[in-house]
């Protein structure tokens, strides 16, 4: 976009569009860090608890610097603290904390499918009505896929990384070494925005998860 986006989206009359990006953005970055923090506790990790993390307040989990980049940028992170060495298997519980993100954001892709399909078989007609819910909905379903294989890169400081560590002890070491750290953030920057890496993504994830709804969507006719 040639300025700001959030003023570029209004101005062309997506509002609707502005609206459901940044709801789910928010949504689905509380909700997955919430994931980590529900596993570290079932874990035996109460960390999130401790600092007051178990909560749906996106400032929490995101705070003011990745919501000012959300606004200006369109791209925005989140954090849960927890503390391994209070996990009741480490290595075991390292792997489902860090999965424990991406899972939720498949969880509430596959919902939105079905809602999606649900609403377009049996929801309001009536436009624009129709047409914002089922792109609500629609945005819900491919952001969570995407936010979910984005976090599966093995790459850190990525939920990817961490799954790896909890089965090799040569990529923990490798992964704890402070210049690849480094080196991971500034080519996953590079890679998704400064490329079309993430553009390409994002139109596959749309494209299936199109299909899908499509699918839900006969099977519903037959079934009902």
């Amino acid at each position: 976009m040639s300025g700001w986006w959030i003023a570029d989206l209004y101005q062309q009359g997506e509002s609707a569009l502005l609206l459901s990006w940044l709801a789910w953005v928010i949504a689905s970055i509380v909700l997955h860090e919430l994931g980590h923090g529900f596993a570290a506790m079932w874990q035996g990790d109460n960390t999130p608890r401790d600092t007051g993390h178990i909560t749906l307040n996106p400032i929490v989990h995101m705070g003011w610097f990745s919501l000012f980049a959300l606004a200006i940028v369109g791209i925005a992170w989140g954090l849960m603290p927890v503390d391994p060495s209070r996990f009741r298997h480490r290595r075991k519980g390292w792997i489902i904390v860090a999965a424990a993100g991406p899972a939720v954001n498949l969880l509430l892709s596959g919902l939105c499918v079905l809602l999606c399909a649900l609403a377009i078989r049996y929801g309001p007609q009536s436009e624009p009505l129709a047409t914002n819910l089922q792109m609500f909905l629609m945005t819900g379903a491919w952001l969570n896929i995407y936010l979910m294989v984005f976090n599966l890169i093995p790459v850190p400081p990525l939920d990817g990384a961490k799954i790896l560590e909890g089965f090799s002890d040569a990529a923990m070491r490798l992964f704890s070494k402070p210049a690849v750290q480094q080196f991971g953030f500034l080519a996953i920057f590079i890679c998704f925005f400064w490329t079309d890496a993430a553009s390409w993504l994002v139109d596959q994830i749309q494209t299936a998860t199109a299909h899908a709804v499509g699918l839900v969507v006969s099977l519903l006719s037959v079934a009902l």
